[in-house]
């Protein structure tokens, strides 16, 4: 039986880095921390610290200090992290958000100064550079100047937040991926801060608005991403309710074997964690194999949490977490700190140390790895690189042809810029070394580089159909590629630097030449993506690319280098160099050879320097307008920020909830429907109801930026949610793309234009939905954009974790079908009308029913599951969301002190 939770008793002080650090010593609530699991140890530090303080009660502290493996506790976890992180895409909506929320305050008669961070908050512009140009050395200084015509008035709203919002920092444009420079920079792994005047130190927790914060679980450092909505409201001092964990640990042993790569291993956990089934959960790493595994290796494996589904992936605090803070420039007492802190509190991991218990336990040996891609359309699906070739003839076969040479695709000529080539289905027409994933790893990304070096010495050079980029997550990247005399080598390949940023790993890949699109699109071709990235989701990367692999930064080289993925890169050359054949092994750096160029290449001094002037930006970044006051001054006639009608006619008191009746569906949806289905954050076809919005006013086609940059405004946003090209509805009539069927009519039109006609007769809306629905990023605006649309509630087999919160966040309903069950099983095709009630009366997690009318006048039911997990959430409902909640509760706050 643990102790009794008592934070006072559990006070202590701590000596490290020459000063004094009170802690709360987990001992003092909890007994055998050795065999009890890292991510439980860092949550009950947050409720012990955090109790009596107005959210967290002694039974959350004795309730998590009593965890137990399958104990099937349903009690929830009320978690405060130490800080927010942002990326400007998802940034930028919760800025706007904010500066509605200080509108809204004044309206009821509140100080608009109360809406402000009570957490410290950091945003990094990474998302908004794209490829326009590439392949010449002047790409990166092009692309960045566009970046800065295109987003100005973003930023102007971001320089406004950092002179209107207390604790609140933005990493200008042109600095690195904002997970990277998490890693590399901002997070201290153990925080220090003044608390009501004694310095106190606690594990650094974060949450971000980018599923991929948990990148930084690879130091030790408990982070994951949310919506934006939830960012907000922990911004403002509103805890997380964390369901107890489910704690998967995930043994390692052995060691990898010569020519394979952390992206081998990444994308097997990827498969085999998707498989065994994470979503919600929280893994953690342990055993012996961890002390083969480099920082930058298990930082890859932890930022790809989101793709097999897990809520975090841990890796514990040990000598290789002391050895990165050393490399990348921490500071001697802050590592000091981090050691000392990690020991006290049974945070330090050895190889001797005896195993935690957990809820379920997988294993894998390291030596068992091998060479992999994964396509062509989900991370999880993982192809190994002897069977790319007859995977891909297997999905797309159409147009194979086959004689005495095997199986090809008949291939069209093509002419760009007086160069004349051949292209065909399978031909690889973007090639990427991009996102945070990989470019943080130096091993991948001096592999990429000395195998391009022994390309070049062969001979080889990339055919003029594949558009080549590199976009480090930080400058540190270039600083050793330089230092390792391996940038040229990769510029011969035209892999030229064009940008310190997401780009095509978040569909910012630019445009193809016009007469390769127009091949594409007039001959049916399946051209492909291969790219160092975390995501390859339909119409992600290019809405002419059908075919995207993720690959090792090597491999993108090596596949840039074929021109085609149908090729057996094992058994077939790359091309022909001035000997005669080049075959892939040829070519293969040693991992001796890349151990040798990092070694002579990152130090210490490399990223201090990288990081010395982060917050500053350039000429461009202090040049712009920084506009005053506490609230912000919106524009009417700005196409990319706007006042967002979340807070229209808000009341002092929560409206309730109201029963659904009479409502329609509005798209009835497959399985894996991804937050990139719901809300495209790519290129915004002019034909589409968000690009005539833009045309009418006045935008021309090649302003129109992504749909992701547009995020400030919802005009833009809502015409464009389910606006994927590659949305499959059952109710379109066999279209593809953002289409419906609007009823009772039976005209088939725009899923943005139906709604509006619901919406004007009255008419609620639902969505039905297959399983993992929401899966991918945490997009606040696919449950915004749902909202905004008229749907009430989103009937599902299954939700991912972010994107169901973000639902319950905006007030939008998640029902889950009963197990077995579904709309196709239950023979619903969404023309029947359709009826909840009793919902002023609902519970968390109670069971609804769900009645319905066919067209021919025949009714039925079914049960569906309220996916509000806590009492909370149902908070959350009942006011209309967390912002609404939030705003509600600072007010009555403000109302109670003042009288």
């Amino acid at each position: 039986m643990s102790p009794t939770p008592d934070p006072f008793s559990a006070r202590d002080t701590l000596e490290a880095g020459g000063r004094s650090h009170v802690i709360y010593r987990l001992d003092a609530v909890r007994r055998d921390l050795a065999r009890t699991p890292y991510t439980i140890k860092v949550l009950l530090e947050a409720v012990l610290r955090n109790c009596g303080r107005g959210f967290v009660t002694d039974e959350d502290v004795r309730g998590l200090a009593g965890w137990r493996p399958n104990s099937g506790s349903t009690a929830e976890v009320p978690f405060l992290p130490a800080r927010v992180v942002m990326q400007d895409f998802t940034g930028v909506p919760c800025v706007v958000d904010l500066a509605a929320m200080r509108d809204a305050m004044s309206a009821l008669g509140g100080e608009p100064g109360l809406i402000n961070p009570l957490v410290p908050a950091d945003l990094v512009i990474d998302h908004s550079v794209q490829v326009d140009r590439f392949g010449t050395d002047g790409a990166f200084a092009f692309n960045v100047e566009r970046e800065y015509e295109r987003n100005r008035e973003r930023y102007m709203l971001l320089r406004w937040a950092q002179q209107a919002f207390r604790d609140f920092r933005a990493v200008p444009p042109g600095t690195g991926i904002v997970h990277q420079v998490n890693l590399e920079y901002l997070s201290p792994v153990v925080q220090t801060r003044e608390v009501d005047g004694e310095l106190q130190a606690f594990p650094d927790t974060l949450v971000g608005t980018d599923s991929h914060t948990t990148m930084i679980n690879g130091v030790g450092v408990l982070g994951f991403g949310v919506g934006g909505i939830e960012a907000e409201a922990v911004l403002l001092g509103q805890p997380l309710s964390q369901p107890t964990p489910t704690v998967i640990g995930f043994k390692l042993s052995g060691r990898m074997g010569p020519g394979t790569t952390a992206t081998d291993l990444v994308l097997t956990v990827t498969e085999l964690l998707r498989t065994h089934g994470v979503v919600g959960k929280f893994v953690e790493f342990f055993g012996a194999g961890l002390s083969g595994l480099s920082l930058a290796d298990r930082a890859t494996i932890s930022n790809m949490s989101p793709e097999f589904g897990a809520t975090a992936t841990m890796f514990p605090i040990d000598d290789e977490t002391l050895r990165y803070m050393e490399v990348t420039g921490r500071p001697a007492e802050t590592i000091a700190l981090t050691e000392a802190y990690a020991k006290a509190q049974g945070l330090f991991r050895t190889d001797a140390d005896p195993d935690p218990e957990y809820d379920e336990v997988l294993e894998l040996d390291l030596s068992t790895i091998v060479p992999s891609l994964a396509g062509p359309r989900r991370p999880q699906d993982r192809v190994t690189l002897d069977n790319v070739a007859d995977e891909f003839r297997t999905h797309f076969a159409e147009g194979l042809e086959s004689n005495g040479a095997g199986p090809h695709y008949r291939p069209v000529e093509v002419q760009v810029d007086g160069d004349r080539f051949p292209l065909q289905t399978g031909s690889v027409a973007i090639a990427a070394i991009t996102s945070c994933t990989n470019t943080s790893n130096p091993s991948v990304m001096v592999g990429a580089g000395l195998l391009a070096k022994k390309a070049v010495e062969k001979g080889l050079e990339t055919p003029p159909w594949v558009k080549t980029s590199l976009a480090p997550g930080s400058r540190a990247v270039t600083g050793y590629l330089d230092r390792a005399g391996l940038t040229e080598y990769l510029d011969r390949l035209r892999f030229d630097l064009v940008g310190y940023g997401c780009t095509t790993c978040i569909g910012n890949s630019g445009p193809l030449a016009e007469p390769i699109e127009q091949a594409i699109e007039e001959n049916g071709l399946v051209a492909a993506a291969v790219l160092s990235g975390n995501r390859n989701f339909e119409g992600r990367i290019h809405p002419n690319i059908r075919a995207s692999y993720l690959a090792s930064p090597p491999l993108v080289v090596a596949y840039a280098l074929a021109g085609r993925v149908d090729i057996d890169l094992t058994s077939e050359p790359l091309g022909e160099g001035a000997d005669g054949p080049v075959y892939l092994r040829d070519i293969w750096p040693s991992q001796d050879e890349i151990a040798e160029a990092i070694g002579g290449s990152v130090d210490r001094d490399l990223f201090t320097e990288s990081y010395r002037t982060v917050f500053e930006g350039d000429e461009r970044w202090r040049a712009l307008p920084v506009p005053e006051g506490q609230t912000y001054a919106w524009d009417p006639e700005s196409t990319y920020v706007q006042l967002p009608p979340f807070f229209t006619d808000i009341t002092p008191e929560p409206p309730g909830v109201t029963d659904i009746v009479g409502a329609r569906a509005l798209a009835v949806l497959g399985d894996s429907i991804t937050t990139d289905h719901i809300s495209p954050a790519g290129s915004i076809p002019a034909s589409s109801p968000a690009g005539r919005y833009l045309v009418e006013h006045g935008v021309e086609p090649r302003d129109f930026n992504s749909f992701g940059s547009r995020r400030g405004n919802h005009e833009v946003m809502m015409r464009g949610t389910f606006g994927n090209i590659r949305l499959r509805n059952a109710l379109a009539g066999g279209k593809e793309g953002n289409w419906t069927e609007h009823l009772p009519t039976g005209e088939i039109t725009s899923i943005y234009e139906a709604s509006m006609k619901y919406q004007e007769a009255g008419t609620p809306l639902v969505v039905l939905a297959g399983g993992l629905y929401g899966n991918g990023s945490s997009r606040d605006w696919a449950a915004k954009g749902t909202l905004l649309l008229g749907v009430r509630a989103v009937v599902a087999k299954s939700f991912e974790r972010i994107h169901r919160g973000n639902l319950v966040g905006m007030g939008v309903i998640p029902l889950q079908f009963r197990e077995g069950e579904g709309h196709e099983e239950l023979g619903l095709t969404g023309r029947e009308t359709f009826s909840i009630t009793g919902l002023a009366d609902l519970q968390p997690r109670q069971e609804v029913t769900v009645e319905f009318t066919r067209e021919d006048g025949t009714t039925g039911s079914f049960q569906a599951l309220a996916r509000i997990d806590g009492p909370t959430e149902l908070n959350y409902i009942r006011n209309g969301g967390i912002l609404p909640t939030v705003l509600r509760r600072l007010y009555a706050e403000h109302t109670a002190s003042a009288s």
